[in-house]
């Protein structure tokens, strides 16, 4: 009989850390130090652990698979089953060795990264007669989920006597930002310092993994939100997107399970692991590509605005390094960068086999919103887009569809994004939004190509461009319902809106169809969207043209 030890690491608490901010530095800081925290700082306290013992420790790098010694062959302190998806696994000799490494680690996120809540599950495995596939599931499912729950909150020591507070924590101030990189001088706690000791090294790690070496970079990457872009007398908007693949985790339970042994299930998660992650930061590179290609001559992206200051690209992710994407840009890219993102994504090669699927949530605000509220938002938007996937499934059976929603927030947010959805978009005919969108589909007219196609129509068809009031009279009357949109089109003395492919006719003589408004969402959408990829738009437009004749 083998014995050994599971540990499972996750942190708790991250969103609040990472976007709890306005100030971009310390969401770009934070999301740096949580990535590290279960990552490299993991593998650091492997070989702390291993020099303290004088014992080998394993630690699985994916570009440099090792051969034996395995912990199962009983002369290895540790090894690293592998570290992504929020998620650390770690095999141990034993308990006393696995309580060792989390404290090492503990000790050194509490120096380095104070405010990230570490949590640790342990669970004793025999090798021979136990599934480590089962183990690891039960634990992150029972155990892990428990202690998060059941875990006290830490009470931090506030100021004793006279004292200052952190403008971002509340906390008791240490230090002036300026001291830290950062041009705006403003008092910090000790886990904002650390957030802001990291940007440096976080930007140099998001420059090397977007873009090619060898390749003069001509723009920088924001540091701050007002670097991604105005346009001179206009308001600024952002753009938050959050991404996320579908039944990820439902996913690694399956293909684990069609391991033949434990050694196997190891190497299995392994190669999937690596390989979404590989997928998520291609379909990212892909995205940074087409930002910067859409930058002319005279720096401005598609002709549309200029970057700020010339130097800064309208792109910056925030989390990324898996199927989770997070990232923010300027407020007319959010949409057209979503889609780009996804239909990367879903090209990229997974272990298992089985094609990749994502759904995406764009929050529109403008550019000094309180950032932590509109990232809640798209997170909501991406479980709308996956609920619409769901629904989806069951009627056509389709195993990777992916979608997108998405809100265009021109004033404020109040309530969740269902609340808004019933106060602003729910009248007497039915549903205004065509949102979500499948990002394609041949059987379901809401779909992204159908969407961006329609923008394309209101602002290039000669029956509409130029005219903003005449569309803006069509968007009141669509709010009115299909009697008023008809009574519209024969004032105007038009023969019908432009098609919708997959739809029912009476969309074009009415404006609705199926309880859903086919034309709302693009008149609304036409000022916060820039086709990065007009070709394929064009294509998609010919194509619904032939269909016509």
């Amino acid at each position: 009989m083998r014995n050994c030890v599971v540990t499972v690491l996750d942190t708790t608490g991250i969103q609040s850390y990472i976007f709890g901010s306005n100030r971009l530095r310390e969401n770009i800081g934070g999301s740096y130090l949580v990535d590290r925290a279960t990552d490299e700082w993991a593998k650091w306290a492997l070989r702390e652990l291993g020099q303290k013992l004088n014992q080998t420790i394993h630690i699985y790098d994916p570009d440099r698979p090792a051969d034996r010694p395995y912990i199962e062959d009983g002369e290895l302190a540790a090894e690293l089953v592998y570290a992504g998806g929020g998620n650390t696994v770690l095999l141990f000799q034993s308990l006393d060795i696995a309580k060792q490494f989390t404290r090492i680690l503990s000790k050194r996120i509490l120096a380095d990264a104070p405010g990230i809540n570490l949590v640790a599950a342990h669970q004793p495995f025999d090798w021979d007669n136990e599934s480590l596939c089962k183990v690891i599931q039960d634990l992150i499912k029972n155990q892990l989920d428990r202690q998060k729950r059941e875990r006290i909150s830490s009470s931090p020591l506030l100021g004793l006597g006279i004292t200052a507070a952190c403008q971002s924590t509340q906390l008791v101030a240490v230090d002036m930002s300026d001291n830290h990189g950062c041009p705006m001088p403003y008092l910090v706690s000790g886990e904002i310092v650390a957030k802001l000791d990291a940007v440096k090294a976080a930007n140099d790690k998001l420059d090397d993994t977007l873009f090619d070496r060898k390749l003069p970079k001509k723009y920088k990457i924001a540091l701050d939100f007002d670097d991604f872009g105005r346009s001179f007398g206009e308001n600024s908007y952002l753009a938050i997107v959050h991404a996320d693949g579908n039944n990820m985790g439902d996913r690694f339970q399956e293909h684990g399970k069609k391991a033949k042994s434990n050694r196997d299930y190891i190497t299995a998660m392994r190669e999937l692991s690596d390989s979404v992650r590989r997928a998520g930061l291609t379909a990212l590179k892909e995205v940074a590509n087409a930002v910067v290609n859409s930058i002319d001559s005279d720096d401005k992206v598609k002709g549309k605005f200029t970057i700020k200051d010339k130097k800064y690209l309208p792109f910056r992710p925030l989390v990324y390094g898996g199927d989770d994407v997070t990232f923010v840009c300027d407020g007319r890219l959010g949409l057209e960068l979503a889609a780009i993102y996804l239909n990367s994504f879903k090209d990229q090669p997974a272990a298992d086999g089985k094609p990749l699927s994502a759904c995406a949530g764009i929050c529109v605000v403008k550019a000094h919103y309180p950032f932590a509220r509109a990232y809640e938002l798209s997170e909501q938007l991406c479980k709308s887009a996956k609920k619409f996937v769901r629904e989806q499934k069951e009627e056509w059976g389709d195993e990777d569809l992916s979608a997108l929603d998405w809100h265009l927030a021109a004033s404020g947010l109040f309530g969740s994004i269902g609340e808004i959805r019933q106060r602003e978009y729910q009248v007497t005919e039915g549903d205004l939004t065509m949102r979500p969108v499948l990002l394609e589909h041949d059987y379901q007219w809401r779909n992204w190509p159908n969407f961006s196609s329609l923008i394309q129509t209101f602002n290039k068809n000669e029956d509409w461009k130029g005219r903003r009031n005449k569309v803006i009279a069509l968007r009141e009357k669509l709010r009115e319902g299909s009697q008023a949109t008809i009574q519209f089109l024969k004032a105007y003395s038009i023969k019908n809106l432009p098609q919708i492919q997959e739809a029912a006719d009476e969309v074009q003589d009415c404006g609705w169809t199926e309880g859903h408004c086919g034309y709302f969402d693009a008149i609304e959408a036409m000022e916060f969207y820039i086709s990065l990829n007009e070709e394929k738009s064009n294509e998609h437009l010919s194509s619904k043209n032939q269909a016509i004749k």
